[in-house]
């Protein structure tokens, strides 16, 4: 049998937002509105991503 995933969203989240879970040695994301998609992806590929987020990397995405 195996355990529940423990999705945590974040503290600064205010209703829908994107959860996430360790499995396995995986990272799975997936958006509270529409929890039946789950995207699969590692450690390293999710901080690159916060970092560039972070740096503004997208800030022209509309």
């Amino acid at each position: 049998m195996t355990s529940p995933i423990a999705w945590q969203k974040s503290s600064f989240s205010h209703g829908e937002c994107v959860e996430l879970a360790a499995v396995d040695g995986a990272i799975r994301l997936r958006e509270s509105d529409d929890p039946g998609v789950v995207v699969n992806t590692s450690q390293y590929r999710l901080k690159a991503l916060i970092l560039a987020v972070k740096a503004g990397e997208f800030d022209d995405l509309r």
